[in-house]
């Protein structure tokens, strides 16, 4: 039995879908199901006893608590927090409570319910931290790409609570001698991801005849991972990886922003073409980039390669197609999730940017 937190979210769920794909080992699922938590993804897990789903906070310790001792897992994997940049700048404290906060208080259950397993168990658990890349900060155009020796220098809310969590895990281990492991992921894209993302941002867009929002020159180069890449990765880090290190996680795929938006709008152009015979490409629209938006990350992922001997298993074209495929196939999943909350923060953030970028166009 593991214990995965956030497992309805983007990753997390994907990670649990692969997870019972591949074993029969059970999980205990953990989320909070706020906006970006969608069950509909684990739908096709009902029934199944493998998967115990729970609606919960990771900062309820009593919860955690319960859900340790009742079910006593092997290993718990927490992709549970607070991850879109926009949101962490209009809103920090949500990402201060959840990724800081809400680490912390789990740190403290698991090394409660940790300290106390029999020493076989002791040593065979692990806690494995989920990350980004965008604890590092920013590359200029000729900086190698970020490894696990680079300083943190984050730049945003939502980076700046997740280094900090980081460093909570690190000292949990270091301090306490939980068994850790983290990773430290680029942009992951693929099937179920929320529709705020650029990529499955632009695919909805488009199909719905909506204006495309690139910030700036949409010149923002990001290393971009399939998500089961991911997945596959996670896996093996928690399998063998070494304790108290941290793996970086990338798909050896730099792409300028604008880049990507151009592949999905071609591939869009081939599997659903415009009724009117134009290109999609037409419906971009160049919007005020966002306060203190790092120009570029790039992962170097040699030492999980070097040491456990992952490598991912898509091309950034097979990953996209793949992705841009899954959107058009699952139109009902992607209606479901465009609503309420959803719905109002786009209106608020992307409608607003585009409506002043075109009156400074007039």
């Amino acid at each position: 039995m593991i214990l995965i937190t956030g497992g309805a979210g983007f990753i997390g769920a994907n990670f649990v879908l692969d997870w019972l794909a591949q074993n029969d080992e059970p999980v205990v699922n953990l989320d909070k199901l706020t906006y970006a938590g969608n069950p509909e993804t684990l739908a096709s897990l009902e029934g199944d006893g493998r998967h115990v789903f729970v609606q919960g906070d990771i900062g309820d310790s009593k919860l955690v608590d319960r859900l340790l001792a009742e079910h006593k897992p092997r290993a718990v994997v927490n992709f549970a927090a607070e991850s879109h940049v926009d949101r962490s700048i209009h809103g920090p404290e949500d990402f201060v409570e959840t990724n800081v906060l809400g680490t912390f208080r789990l740190l403290e259950s698991v090394r409660g319910h940790w300290s106390a397993l029999p020493a076989d168990q002791k040593a065979a658990f692990r806690f494995l931290h989920v990350s980004t890349d965008e604890v590092y900060g920013s590359l200029s155009a000729t900086d190698p790409a970020f490894t696990e020796e680079n300083k943190y220098e984050p730049n945003s809310p939502y980076s700046a609570s997740k280094a900090a969590s980081d460093h909570l895990v690190r000292a949990w281990h270091h301090t306490y001698g939980l068994p850790v492991v983290t990773t430290n992921c680029s942009n992951n894209y693929g099937p179920f991801h929320f529709p705020e993302k650029l990529i499955p941002l632009m695919i909805v867009n488009a199909l719905a005849g909506k204006a495309l929002p690139v910030y700036g020159d949409g010149m923002q180069v990001r290393d971009w991972l399939y998500v089961k890449d991911h997945c596959s990765a996670i896996r093996r880090v928690l399998e063998g990886g070494r304790l108290g290190e941290t793996y970086n996680v990338g798909g050896w795929n730099e792409k300028p922003n604008i880049e990507i938006v151009n592949t999905v709008c071609a591939l869009l152009d081939e599997l659903r073409p415009r009724a009117d015979g134009k290109s999609y490409r037409e419906q971009i629209s160049y919007v005020t980039d966002r306060p203190g938006h790092d120009r570029r990350y790039a992962i170097d992922a040699r030492k999980l390669e070097r040491e456990l001997g992952w490598k991912p298993a898509e091309t950034f074209d097979t990953g996209i197609r793949k992705t841009v495929e899954w959107y058009l196939a699952n139109g009902e999943w992607v209606a479901n999730v465009q609503s309420g909350a959803y719905r109002e923060w786009v209106e608020k953030q992307y409608d607003a940017e585009l409506a002043a970028a075109g009156k400074a166009g007039a």
